[in-house]
């Protein structure tokens, strides 16, 4: 009986330990990400020479800078982690397995999204500018380093960040709100020699991050809550082989961005069919179902 009762005890430490996420989570995750993350560039801004001399020159494969860029990805996978153990991270994972949605919304992420970019390079006059790769296949490792870089992001903004957001708004208010903070976070990359940004005005991108965040949230949604969607969007985003179209590509963000709120208005303005789970649709558990409900 007393090992029965230690039992049950350590069990109820381990339930009252791992509740599931809630609303609230929010703001560790945010405190966390920004910390970290803004941590590491501060530390590149101070000392550029002495962690060259460490990490090799500044870049986008740079592990300092890489660090800073996965901090919203570790800190989401940490706080799935701490919620819900180790099985609940695996549920997690399976997030990534997620891929069906209808055929419209593969083909804006598909052609719609780098029609973007070539829209936008008509407009400033660079579309017919050489290719940037000679010869063509070197475009292959930048492929390689867009694809396992800027996405993982993603496991914390759209796996962890907007279903919590979706709890208390509708799509569209989350978008916007989840955009402002995503655009706000890469701000001291603007002051970081060795980026994109450093090269770019503030306010066109911050205003076409908030604009990307109102398109895919709604592709997100509409795939489950899809990470391997939001991973590939963000790819999209970071394309290597994309002409040069800034800062005209946020317009065209900004109207693409438009015409999907107007076509989904019913679901970006209601929560009905929003996604609110961080792990796998249906599998979060009876005690945060009855938590969720009550968020919602």
């Amino acid at each position: 009986m007393r090992a029965g009762t230690v039992k049950t005890r350590e069990s109820q430490i381990i339930e009252t330990t791992r509740r599931g996420m809630s609303f609230g989570s929010l703001g560790l995750f945010f405190a966390l990400t920004f910390g970290l993350s803004w941590g590491v560039i501060a530390l590149l801004i101070l000392f550029p020479d002495q962690i060259e001399a460490i990490f090799g020159e500044m870049g986008y494969t740079n592990p300092a800078f890489v660090l800073a860029v996965y901090s919203p990805g570790i800190v989401g996978v940490f706080l799935v982690w701490r919620h819900y153990g180790l099985k609940g991270l695996l549920n997690f994972f399976r997030r990534l397995t997620l891929w069906r949605m209808s055929l419209a919304w593969w083909l804006v992420l598909v052609i719609g999204m780098p029609a973007v970019f070539y829209v936008g390079a008509a407009i400033k006059g660079t579309l017919t500018d050489p290719f940037p790769f000679s010869p063509w296949y070197g475009v292959l490792p930048a492929l390689a380093i867009a694809l396992i870089i800027g996405p993982i992001e993603e496991f914390g903004w759209r796996g962890v960040a907007l279903p919590l957001l979706q709890r208390r708004f509708a799509p569209l208010w989350a978008a916007l709100i989840l955009g402002t903070i995503v655009a706000f976070w890469h701000l001291p990359a603007f002051f970081l020699s060795g980026t994109m940004q450093s090269s770019w005005s503030i306010a066109p991108f911050f205003i076409g991050v908030v604009a990307i965040s109102v398109i895919l949230t709604p592709m997100f949604n509409a795939a489950r809550g899809s990470i391997l969607i939001a991973a590939l969007f963000h790819f999209q985003m970071n394309g290597p082989a994309w002409p040069d179209a800034q800062p005209w590509d946020t317009l065209v963000f900004v109207f693409v961005a438009v015409v999907i709120v107007l076509v989904n208005r019913r679901r970006m303005l209601s929560r009905k069919e929003a996604v609110t789970e961080v792990l796998m649709p249906g599998e979060e558990g009876s005690h945060d179902d009855a938590r969720i409900a009550a968020e919602r």
